[in-house]
C-alpha cells in the first residue's frame, strides 16, 4: 500500500507509463503499459501488461526497454485491452513522468484507433517531469536518485517506472513546497493546456509556445493564418489543444463577418 506523505488525494490518482515501438504518437504503438491506481485512503490497484503492437518492434526501441517481438507475440492487442483500461481510469486524475508530452498523446491516439472514447476533460494531470524540468532538468532515473537517494534498477519496465514516478512526484511536493492536492498542483503547472503548447503573455492572452507562430496570440493566428490552425487540428495534440484551436477559429469567423 502506498500512502503519499505530501500529496493529498480527493479522488483516485492513476500513475501511467508506456513502453512503445518508438517516439511518434502518430505512427508508433504501445508494447507495454502499467497503471498504479492510488485511492485517497492509500489503498492501491496495479495493472501491467505487454501489448502486441501488430508490427515489428525496431531494434532501437528494444535497446531501450528490452522488449522483443517474441515477448509480445502472445500478448493482447491494445484494442482488446482498451475498454477495460478506460474503465479503470474513469474516476481518476492522471500522473506520470513525461506523460504530458508523450504517454497521454499516444494513449489518446491508440484509444481513437480502438474506437474507445478516452477524455481528459475534468481530470488533473500531474507530470513529474514538468516539475523536474522547472527545477532540475533530468531523467526519471536521475530524479529518483536526486529526490530519494536510490537507483532506478527497473528503468524502462513500465510497472517499475509508475511506482518510481509516484515516489518522485510525492517527494517533489515536499522539496519545493508545492500544492498538496492534484487539482491545485495541476493549476500550478498547467498554464493553458496540459502539454504546454500554449502559454499566456504579459497581458493574459493565449499565445503559441511552439512552431513558426511562437509567442504570437492564438486569436491573431486564427485571423491571419487559419490554414496553420487547420494543420494543428490534424496532429496528435491532446484534446485541450484542439478545443482551444477550434474555439479560436470559431471566434475569428464571428469577428470577420
Amino acid at each position: 500500500m502506498t500512502r503519499f506523505r505530501h500529496l493529498t488525494l480527493t479522488k483516485p490518482l492513476a500513475i501511467l507509463d508506456l513502453e512503445t515501438t518508438g517516439t511518434d504518437p502518430v505512427t508508433d504503438r504501445i508494447v507495454e503499459l502499467a497503471v498504479l491506481k492510488i485511492r485517497p485512503d492509500g489503498t492501491e490497484e496495479s495493472f501491467a501488461t505487454r501489448v502486441n503492437p501488430r508490427r515489428p518492434i525496431p531494434a532501437s526501441a528494444t535497446a531501450v526497454h528490452g522488449i522483443t517481438d517474441a515477448d509480445v507475440r502472445e500478448a493482447p492487442t491494445f484494442a482488446t485491452l482498451a475498454p477495460n483500461l478506460v474503465r479503470r481510469l474513469a474516476d481518476c486524475d492522471l500522473a506520470g513522468f513525461g506523460i504530458a508530452g508523450f504517454d497521454l498523446p499516444l494513449l489518446c491516439v491508440e484509444c481513437v484507433r480502438a474506437g474507445v472514447p478516452f477524455a481528459l476533460a475534468g481530470r488533473s494531470v500531474l507530470d513529474a517531469l514538468s516539475v523536474y524540468r522547472r527545477y532540475e532538468t533530468r531523467t526519471l532515473s536521475a530524479a529518483l536518485a536526486f529526490y530519494l537517494g536510490r537507483s532506478h534498477t527497473g528503468a524502462h519496465a513500465a510497472a517499475d517506472d509508475v511506482r518510481a514516478a509516484a515516489d518522485v512526484l510525492d517527494a517533489q511536493v515536499s522539496r519545493y513546497g508545492l500544492p498538496t492536492t492534484p487539482a491545485a498542483l495541476h493549476q500550478e503547472f498547467v498554464e493553458v493546456d496540459i502539454a504546454g503548447k500554449f502559454r499566456r503573455d504579459e497581458r493574459g492572452a493565449v499565445v503559441f509556445a511552439f512552431g513558426k507562430h511562437a509567442s504570437r496570440a492564438l486569436a491573431d493566428v486564427a485571423r491571419t493564418d487559419p490554414d496553420y490552425l487547420a494543420w494543428v487540428l490534424t496532429k496528435p495534440f491532446l484534446a485541450d489543444v484542439h478545443e482551444l484551436v477550434r474555439a479560436a477559429l470559431a471566434a475569428s469567423r464571428i469577428v470577420t463577418k
